[in-house]
């Protein structure tokens, strides 16, 4: 019966991350205008399931980060108890952000949960030091290097771009409609007898209409059409990226009685977290993509290769950052390096992640003194 519990505790967290994570790769697209909600969400989870079936390859040390050994005795990291709280408890956290429409971290609920637990069995018996340094700091560390990185790379980008002489355009629309060109007439026969003709209009559209264009070549290719693919190439390698560091973490809680991760297991994890993205990444992925500052293709393209190689680096020597951190926190840097940050939506995001971790270590902890009495 245990076992079933388990189960649906890695369903109910994988679910969550999936309709919390999944679309965070390709936001820039879809905020940007490359791609529509439909074209982009396909994308991510084909990348997610990608990284996610190769993960225990490229990032198996976080399963064992995400066991909690080392932060807890090893009698109760094999617990069956341990592991349904904590999955049950940053489950819950994460899909109450996801119903507000606030991207949060599934790291930091697994942290909080983790954490809270710890903190319930009595000092004694925990490490909380490795709490600081394992878990808190990356959480902490991640977010100040992606606003860094991506706010230094853009000025880099932009520099480059004017030294090649390639210019931003904006679009504006240009085509014709019917207007009557005779006397209007009233009664049943006005739209047989009026006669119709073709005028040219000009429409200047608002400005979440435009989209930004760049008017030059590279290497006698048109430098839209290169920055619209490598844009798509680093929206997948931020999926990708993320499957990579965040499956793990969740297959871990299939690690009950020293059972092994193979096969199944994270077949399981990457099919649950690819279709719950396909069925509830609508809210996340309008705050993502529109809410927290305006981007054009250069600046989402530069926004994703932070993310994607900070991400990626980590999850090679199993850090545990959280994918939602860095790639928010990018498209932050993004926004103030070009002076275009809405503040509101940063403030709502940022009460959202300093909430994250109290509150999954309440419920992590609530549920594991339940099931242990």
């Amino acid at each position: 019966m245990e076992w079933f519990f388990l189960v649906v505790a890695v369903f109910w967290l994988a679910w969550a991350n999936g309709a919390n994570d999944n679309f965070k790769g390709v936001a820039t697209l879809y905020g940007c205008r490359a791609m529509d909600y439909r074209g982009a969400l396909w994308l991510a989870t084909a990348s997610t399931l990608a990284g996610s079936l190769l993960s225990i390859v490229l990032a198996g040390a976080l399963v064992e980060t995400f066991s909690g050994k080392g932060l807890l005795p090893d009698d109760l990291v094999r617990s069956r108890e341990l592991l349904i709280a904590v999955g049950g408890g940053a489950g819950l956290t994460v899909l109450l952000a996801t119903f507000l429409g606030m991207p949060t971290s599934t790291t930091h609920a697994l942290t909080g949960a983790l954490a809270g637990i710890a903190l319930l069995v009595g000092g004694r018996h925990t490490d909380l030091s490795h709490l600081w340094y394992d878990f808190a700091t990356p959480l902490l560390v991640s977010p100040v290097l992606a606003i860094g990185g991506a706010a230094i790379l853009y000025l880099i980008f932009r520099k480059a771009r004017l030294a090649m002489g390639i210019d931003r355009t904006t679009c504006i629309c240009v085509g014709t409609r019917a207007v009557a060109s005779g006397t209007s007439l009233s009664g049943d026969k006005a739209l047989s007898t009026v006669p119709l003709t073709t005028t040219p209009t000009l429409v200047i559209a608002e400005q979440d209409e435009c989209v930004e264009r760049y008017d030059g070549h590279v290497a006698g290719i048109s430098a839209q059409k290169i920055v619209d693919g490598m844009h798509m190439f680093s929206g997948a390698a931020v999926c990708f990226a993320r499957a990579v560091n965040d499956t793990p973490k969740i297959a871990a809680l299939l690690l009950a009685t020293g059972a092994s991760l193979a096969g199944w297991k994270l077949i399981f994890v990457a099919v649950v977290m690819a279709v719950a993205g396909l069925v509830q990444a609508r809210r996340v992925a309008e705050t993502m993509s529109h809410r927290i500052t305006d981007l054009n293709p250069g600046q989402g393209l530069t926004a994703n290769l932070v993310t994607s190689g900070l991400v990626l680096f980590a999850s090679g020597f199993g850090v545990p950052v959280s994918t939602t951190h860095v790639s928010c926190g990018s498209i932050f840097g993004i926004g103030v390096a070009g002076r275009s940050v809405k503040w509101k939506t940063a403030a709502q995001i940022a009460t959202t992640w300093l909430t994250t971790l109290p509150l999954g270590a309440l419920l992590g902890a609530g549920l594991y003194w339940c099931l242990a009495h």
